[in-house]
């Protein structure tokens, strides 16, 4: 369920967005070589410039998300309006709406993008040659879950941080799931498979990171394990739907990927995927 990290959740005034990387700009001018006149020193070197600190975010942004995941979780999955509060609040409130949502899913958009250009060029060449760019041309003809696993470092390579972690994690439940949903050979993939593969991915990654912010009780809470299972069940459906529905409305440019168009595509569906659920979640919220 994507609660394996073992993290106590984040902190609610942490930047949503990390922005320590320096903004874009023209390079300095390159230095001159023109002597200076005796007795002239020269020109102190400006400082660099460096990006604003980013803005605190509020400290509370993550209760009310919190507190109605909660309400869900221990109510073992029949109080369907919690969860619907819960994951509108998440997204429009907490995170700021979908576009933010799917920014601060940093690693996990690098790592979709590295498993769908790899999907993509098995389906195109073949899975041989997809593996013979990547140097691991000794796993043509293995089973798919192994040939995954050879996978892994290319896909999501371990760093260390949260974020990481997480998009780890996703690939590692992706795997799980692939005999399940019915991919069981790399050599006959198709179209319908690469969807599913990477709609897995990208569910699982959402969820990982959406447990790790608010729903680090999801386990504990429920009375039993029967009720843990249907909370799990039901908030990985929620997530699933979101996802599928945004690649449904995507696959023709999917199918029409190039490399230098994946990672953009990739933001893409993560963005309308949040923006699905927050419809949904708040549908649910409403239902009598």
């Amino acid at each position: 369920m994507g609660t394996s990290t073992g993290n106590p959740g984040q902190g609610g005034s942490t930047p949503l967005i990390p922005s320590w990387l320096p903004p874009d700009g023209a390079a300095p001018p390159p230095p001159t070589d023109q002597p200076l006149p005796d007795g002239v020193l020269p020109p102190v070197p400006a400082p660099p410039a460096l990006p604003p600190i980013p803005p605190t975010e509020a400290a509370d942004r993550f209760t009310a998300a919190r507190n109605n995941f909660s309400r869900f979780a221990s109510s073992g999955g029949s109080d369907r309006a919690s969860l619907g509060r819960a994951l509108s609040h998440y997204v429009s409130t907490a995170l700021g709406g979908s576009r933010a949502a799917a920014q601060r899913m940093g690693s996990s958009r690098t790592a979709g993008a590295q498993l769908l250009g790899f999907l993509s060029g098995a389906l195109a060449n073949g899975p041989r040659e997809a593996l013979r760019a990547l140097n691991l041309q000794n796993l043509a003809g293995r089973p798919i879950e192994e040939v995954f696993l050879g996978l892994i470092d290319y896909v999501c390579p371990d760093g260390g941080t949260l974020d990481e972690g997480i998009a780890r994690e996703a690939f590692i439940e992706t795997i799980a799931d692939l005999a399940e949903n019915g991919v069981a050979d790399l050599d006959s993939l198709t179209a319908d498979q690469m969807q599913t593969i990477f709609e897995l991915y990208a569910t699982h990654a959402i969820e990982t990171r959406l447990c790790n912010d608010i729903g680090i009780k999801a386990i504990t809470l429920p009375a039993n394990a029967t009720q843990a299972a249907s909370v799990q069940a039901q908030l990985l459906d929620f997530v699933r739907r979101s996802v599928a529905d945004s690649l449904t409305q995507a696959r023709t440019a999917m199918l029409a990927l190039t490399p230098q168009r994946v990672s953009g595509f990739v933001t893409r569906v993560y963005e309308q995927a949040f923006g699905i659920l927050q419809t949904l979640a708040e549908a649910e919220a409403e239902a009598l």
